[in-house]
């Protein structure tokens, strides 16, 4: 293996990365037990060619198949490793990974395991541990819509996110993608089309999206700074809130994507708001 992945790569483990790692080793068939793999292979290995031999001539051909299939799983075999690795410091201590499904880890390194881009491995680790902390926080579906993603996909997202509040959940705040504060982030009426056509948002172009049957007093949240927005009814209210809204795949990766707030946003929003007649505290 490229990197022997042991409890003692890690130094003294919190229990919730103990049993992380047992959990993983005991759901995927002990690929975290290096030496264990290393010797069932080999004896594997030799069974298979005593068998060839009583058979036929072990050719080239045989052994060059050979080469490239040890080469691609030990690959396979460190960006799993990796993936854990990242995960680990972000696991909390109230962490639950021995509630996790061996189903669901099982799924999740049959698509991490070819992710060698090290951006891309964080964001899965992200997700791991995000399962670990709570588990059912990421359904299949999210795990395998991640698989079929590629880098550049991820950044899109990643810079969409940027613009995203806090109501009961996440929405990104796209009111006209032609504005410069969206396309100088390459956020346009394209790049909305496409993360549509991926299952990450929902894209309304004409309509729009509107937040119903709000209360009098609402707080909404920008990257953890609050705003509290007054409407003149004491109940059945609605507001605004662009063209996007997130699929329910799009809202799990949406607050573990490592999007970060864009500068003028925040004002942008108010500003905006206030001219459609809503009476709006900045609570900075």
């Amino acid at each position: 293996m490229t990197n022997g992945f042991s409890l003692a790569n890690f130094g003294d483990l919190s229990k919730p990365a103990t049993v992380l790692i047992d959990k993983i080793s005991n759901a995927v068939g002990g690929y975290f037990k290096p030496y264990q793999i290393r010797r069932v292979a080999k004896a594997e290995a030799e069974a298979e060619i005593i068998k060839a031999e009583s058979q036929i001539k072990i050719t080239d051909l045989h052994r060059r198949a050979l080469i490239r299939f040890v080469s691609e799983e030990a690959k396979k075999q460190d960006n799993m490793e990796k993936i854990t690795e990242k995960s680990i410091p972000l696991l909390s201590g109230s962490s639950n990974p021995q509630n996790m499904e061996d189903d669901w880890i099982t799924n999740f390194f049959d698509k991490c395991r070819i992710v060698s881009d090290s951006e891309m491995q964080t964001l899965w680790a992200r997700v791991l541990a995000g399962e670990a902390n709570t588990p059912g926080t990421f359904s299949k579906r999210t795990v395998n819509l991640l698989g079929s993603i590629d880098k550049t996909d991820a950044q899109l997202f990643t810079k969409l996110c940027g613009f995203t509040w806090i109501f009961d959940e996440a929405y990104p705040l796209i009111f006209n993608e032609q504005f410069s504060i969206y396309s100088t982030q390459e956020i346009n009426f394209n790049t909305l089309t496409h993360l549509d056509d991926i299952g990450l948002i929902s894209f309304g172009s004409i309509a729009g999206f509107k937040e119903i049957d709000l209360p009098q007093h609402v707080v909404t949240y920008y990257f953890g700074t609050p705003m509290t927005i007054e409407f003149n009814n004491p109940e059945k209210n609605q507001i605004e809130i662009g063209k996007a809204l997130f699929t329910k795949t799009g809202q799990q990766l949406a607050l573990i994507c490592g999007a970060k707030p864009l500068d003028g946003f925040y004002d942008y929003v108010c500003d905006l708001w206030i001219k459609q007649g809503y009476k709006i505290l900045k609570l900075e």
